[in-house]
């Protein structure tokens, strides 16, 4: 009985070389290269986080993040709760309605910001998108209104090229969801007056746990305007027109998880040590710039991001451009899989509200030798796909 030839896509080779850390999601994320449980001994489990000692660790989360990220002295910040949803929502709850608002998506996210503004707040706003991969023209923008935006599209892979397009001189606030971009990005603060992020991005943080930012316009706001709606205590900033202090020095509005705390506080000293913002910005820009080239020398896969000024150098997200694909999202499926059953790269497919294709996580806690290794691995699964489904035709 003669042998069975085996599938031409089995005798596509397999790369010598694997990543030690497989771990490109886009959120959570990688955790810092050095990391230990060991690390969280000293968070004080069991006790009161409005003890001394759970104070304490908060204010140092918020003096360490405002050193790192050169936050100006007389910007507030506070940990809240539900991560970045919950400090955007916050800010959007607390400060919408005084006037007209520009709502800005290129992404999901910002589309989910959206809906909430039009259908649940009902706010008048003028509603302005761009496709995925592509970005909204900002200067076209009215900053007399109060205008929602990401920096960092972390579905589509697209970012703000600068800050350039915001008048120092606007009427209305900006209302900044950059949990994609802070530790990997320039924020200009003096052009932002609301900030969030979520600490499960960058800095490879655990869940639930969101910063919000506030300039000063945006407390003068807090203190001078009341909405119309009623607010949940989970959203309330103010008390008696006056701004609740004490949520930005670390007494939070409701309890947080002091493991997660002393994480971040280990990857913020982490952060510090290889270089602060500058090292961090190198490092999720030499991630990025590997598989930018990567796209270089292959034509059969693409940055989504159409201009590359607007590159992500964090959420980098890939499109298939070979016209032999005949199903784009089983196609990018089928490599994601391959990948993962692989163990060279896990979770790396596209959003499922995004084009189909791959994302990359390329934010600073990610090494770019684990990048460059993985590359091979991603030609591989794509050449051994293409040849499975030509055996399937």
């Amino acid at each position: 009985m003669a042998m069975q030839e085996p599938a031409s896509h089995d005798l596509v080779r397999k790369p010598d070389t694997r990543p030690t850390n497989p771990r490109f999601s886009s959120g959570p994320c990688a955790k810092i290269p050095t990391f230990e449980l060991t690390q969280l001994s000293d968070a004080p489990l069991g006790r009161s986080h409005r003890a001394a000692v759970g104070k304490a660790k908060l204010h140092a989360a918020i003096e360490e993040t405002r050193d790192i990220l050169g936050i100006p002295a007389d910007y507030r910040i506070g940990i809240v709760p539900a991560s970045d949803t919950g400090a955007v929502e916050m800010a959007m709850w607390s400060l919408l309605g005084e006037r007209p608002a520009t709502m800005v998506a290129w992404e999901s996210f910002g589309a989910g910001w959206v809906t909430d503004v039009v259908k649940q707040l009902k706010i008048d706003a003028e509603v302005k998108t761009a496709d995925y991969g592509e970005i909204v023209d900002m200067a076209a923008v009215d900053y007399d209104t109060d205008v929602v935006f990401t920096w960092n599209g972390t579905t589509s892979g697209v970012r703000m090229p600068s800050g350039e397009a915001i008048p120092a001189d606007r009427g209305g606030l900006t209302i900044c969801d950059a949990t994609s971009a802070a530790f990997a990005q320039d924020l200009p603060w003096d052009k932002l007056d609301v900030t969030t992020f979520s600490w499960q991005k960058v800095l490879g943080g655990e869940a639930a746990h969101g910063m919000l930012i506030l300039s000063p316009r945006a407390v003068e706001r807090l203190e001078s305007y009341t909405p119309a709606w009623p607010l949940p205590k989970i959203f309330r900033l103010t008390k008696g027109g006056k701004l609740i202090e004490g949520i930005f020095k670390g007494e939070t509005i409701n309890t947080p998880s002091m493991l997660a705390v002393e994480d971040y506080l280990v990857a913020l000293d982490w952060a510090r040590s290889v270089g602060g913002l500058d090292g961090l910005k190198a490092r999720a820009d030499a991630n990025a710039q590997a598989i930018w080239d990567f796209c270089d020398a292959n034509d059969w896969i693409a940055n989504l991001a159409a201009d590359p000024a607007t590159r992500s150098n964090t959420s980098v997200c890939l499109k298939f451009t070979d016209a032999r694909i005949t199903d784009g999202a089983g196609f990018a499926k089928a490599v994601a899989k391959r990948l993962e059953a692989e163990g060279v790269a896990l979770d790396v497919g596209a959003y499922r509200d995004a084009p189909a294709g791959l994302r990359i996580w390329c934010g600073g806690t990610v090494e770019t030798a684990d990048i460059k290794a993985m590359l091979p691995w991603l030609a591989w699964a794509y050449e051994a796909t293409l040849a499975e489904q030509s055996e399937a035709a």
